[in-house]
């Protein structure tokens, strides 16, 4: 009863200061005030206890809560005099502006817009993360808080008795709420309460702005050969779709400027990015520049652009900017609907690779791609129809092979035109059996240069079919498990005799599920598979209730006549394949497994890759390994056997530990290993990384690479992860 009284009271009180508020002034005094501090709304106050002092002066004591154009305060007793328009706030005293804005204070007096007015023992909370604390606070037109005898942080301050990790100390400190730049005046950077230097001026981004001209933060950087250096990078805003980053980095055995420019279009963005380096590795200016764009065109048409340039074959691994080592050019053009397809590129590539000679590769390569479905009312099913061209070029004009150790004439140069159209229908027959028949015919045209072993015209129309048959079963367990076997089996074949073109498109292929059930497994039309074809296999799927998935593909190939332009490991050279072995199976725990392997008829191993990965939210472990036999028709003489780990760790709160090896197992040697160790509080990010490239060749010696980046965080627009945030003891 007591209570809802008190409510009653409350509300009437309420009603009663909102009229008293909104009360008319006199015109000549409303003329006199200042327009800054003249106010379109009136303010909501609301007390427990309302009085009048006098006919002018109004004050509210207990829960004082008064609201003004977005403006929030709350205090233990405003009293506001109509006359001078003035409020005076007794604390302690919380002022909200929206979610960015927080100052708390002890004793306040603004005028009503809450414009304009003198705070003591004030601290402001910038986006819940930068806390400035002050002896006074101006608050000026709206716009500006002018704050003095300022102490600056984003750590988690505790007990007032223990200074935060890091803070700026400075003499005076303005906040520009429209510009969103916070202003140091004599400003001192503490570590700890210990000085580290001085800035008489300094300017920082307060934490909403997202883009602002200004020093990112450095790192300490180098390896074996660079010796030990800083880089210092600056980006510049140059308006709201554009920016530079200015990165130099000096050491004392190279001078270095690494730049990066952004911009974006109504339709499009692109991004370009390089260095240029004088050192004492390379003798004469080293640079480098990567480039890409994306447009959106009419017609739903989109547009990319890739550009990749080096100097010397060294420099991108010497400084760690990219392991690539055959740089791709290119401009592309394509449009992707739902029965339709239209494509078309030109690309550019350059070797860095040792004994690499660029003029006989395929350097210049020209490509056009058309698609379209049907699904015809008379026939049923989808038909389709491709269209395609390619052509490729050497700039040697050598129409025999050279004295490289490959067997490829060296300036042989190809044009490729080819038709196809293919038709599909399924059915579903007794027993729950899943019928599909294809047929069609390809039109392909060869046009060869600078070859004197082949003819410069090749042409063939080459028809084919195949008939799939797949029968799937279902079980559900007592459990809730549920289980898919389903055995397959394709009856295919291929008519016409194999050109006498050359094969400089189809030299690498693979054999996996994914190309199971196709006609022609070459990775292009300069090459295809002749005759008949069976194909069988099983593919078998679980899910249980608890989250595990599981998959498992067999799979062989069978074929009346071998076909010699296989490799020798691709596993589908002779008249049977190998058997193809494939599964995945993962959890909702955060194990995932993948493998894939090539079986002979011995069951030995003739290919194979696997990883693993286990990801939790303190654990991230990754491992995989691969196995390639010797085969000189893909330029590999020796084996490949290799294993490659890589793992986070979250030690506690704040600290993490990564670390990575790649092991040759082969040469029984390590190729490259690295640690890292990440401290992370709210305020702070401390990463120390250390790695070791220990192969060697003409143009690479082992090095060993490390970086140190200490981050002062809070001045930025990005999320927090509050998890790293320090607790306060109690």
């Amino acid at each position: 009863m007591m209570r809802a009284r008190l409510h009653l009271i409350r509300a009437m009180l309420i009603a009663a200061l909102c009229l008293s508020v909104a009360l008319p002034v006199p015109a000549t005094a409303q003329d006199e005030r200042p327009a800054q501090s003249r106010s379109a709304d009136p303010a909501i106050l609301v007390a427990d206890n309302v009085f009048l002092e006098g006919k002018t002066r109004l004050v509210a004591e207990g829960n004082v809560e008064a609201l003004q154009d977005g403006t929030r305060i709350k205090a233990r007793r405003i009293a506001y005099d109509r006359e001078t328009d003035r409020l005076t706030i007794d604390g302690p005293i919380t002022i909200s502006q929206g979610e960015d804005t927080l100052v708390l204070a002890d004793a306040a007096e603004m005028d009503a817009g809450f414009r304009n007015g003198l705070l003591s023992g004030a601290r402001m909370v910038l986006n819940q993360q930068v806390q400035l604390a002050a002896h006074q606070l101006n608050r000026v037109n709206g716009r500006y808080s002018q704050l003095y005898k300022t102490a600056v942080t984003s750590c988690r301050v505790c007990n007032s008795s223990e200074p935060p990790l890091w803070q700026i100390r400075a003499r005076k400190v303005t906040h520009d709420q429209i510009e969103r730049q916070i202003y140091f005046e004599d400003a001192q950077l503490r570590v700890m309460d210990v000085p580290i230097f001085y800035l008489p001026r300094l300017r920082l981004p307060d934490p909403t702005l997202e883009r602002a001209s200004g020093f990112l933060v450095p790192s300490l950087r180098g390896n074996s050969r660079l010796s030990t250096g800083i880089r210092i990078p600056y980006f510049i805003r140059l308006g709201d779709h554009r920016d530079l980053t200015v990165a130099p980095f000096v050491s004392p055995n190279t001078r270095t400027l690494e730049l990066r420019y952004r911009q974006a279009f109504r339709r499009g963005r692109i991004e370009f990015e390089g260095a240029v380096s004088n050192d004492t590795i390379y003798p004469n200016t080293r640079a480098y520049l990567f480039g890409q764009g994306q447009f959106d065109l009419k017609r739903d048409f989109k547009l990319g652009f890739n550009i990749e340039m080096v100097s010397d074959k060294s420099y991108l691994i010497d400084y760690g900017y990219s392991d690539t080592d055959r740089l791709k050019s290119d401009i592309t053009i394509s449009r992707t609907r739902r029965d339709e397809y239209v494509g078309g590129a030109l690309v550019h590539y350059h070797s860095l690779r040792v004994g690499e000679d660029a003029s006989t590769l395929p350097t210049i390569i020209g490509d056009f791609d058309y698609e379209r479905r049907f699904f015809p009312r008379t026939l049923g099913g989808e038909l389709r129809f491709s269209a395609g061209a390619h052509s490729h070029f050497r700039y040697s004009t050598l129409p025999v092979d050279g004295p490289d150790s490959d067997t490829i004439v060296d300036g042989r140069d190809v044009t490729r035109l080819g038709l196809e159209a293919n038709w599909r229908r399924s059915w579903t027959l007794a027993g729950g059996i899943r019928a599909r028949m294809q047929a069609g015919f390809a039109a392909d045209k060869f046009i060869t240069g600078d070859d004197a072993t082949r003819p410069r015209h090749a042409a063939q129309v080459t028809p084919m079919a195949a008939v799939t048959l797949r029968w799937p079963w279902q079980k559900i367990t007592p459990t809730g498990a549920a289980h898919v076997i389903e055995p397959v089996v394709q009856f295919g074949w291929t008519g016409g005799e194999r050109l006498s073109n050359a094969n400089d498109e189809s030299t690498r292929v693979e054999f996996d599920e994914g190309n199971l059930l196709s006609l022609s497994r070459f990775p292009a039309p300069d090459r295809r598979e002749r005759g008949a074809v069976t194909t069988y296999g099983l593919n078998w799927n679980r899910l249980g209730p608890d989250g595990w998935q599981s998959d498992l593909t067999l799979g062989q190939v069978t074929r009346a006549r071998a076909d010699n332009a296989f490799s020798p490991t691709s596993g589908l050279r002779g008249t049977r394949s190998d058997l193809l072995i494939a599964g995945r199976l993962k959890s909702a725990q955060g194990l995932s497994l993948t493998a894939r392997g090539l079986f002979d008829k011995n069951l030995d191993l003739s290919k194979g890759e696997a990883r693993a990965g286990y990801h939790t939210p303190r654990l991230g472990l990754g491992a995989s390994y691969v196995w390639l036999g010797p085969d000189a028709f893909e330029d590999r003489p020796n084996t490949v056997s290799e294993w490659s780990l890589d793992g986070l760790y979250r030690v506690g709160r704040h600290w993490s530990g990564r670390a990575n090896v790649r092991y040759d197992v082969v040469s029984n040697k390590t190729a490259e290993a690295g640690v890292g160790l990440i401290y992370r509080n709210e305020c702070v990010e401390i990463d120390l990384s250390l790695s070791r490239r220990f192969t060697s060749s003409v143009i690479l010696t082992p090095s060993t690479d490390f970086s140190f980046t200490v981050g002062i965080k809070g001045f930025s627009a990005g999320g927090n992860d509050k998890s790293y945030t320090r607790t306060c003891r109690n």
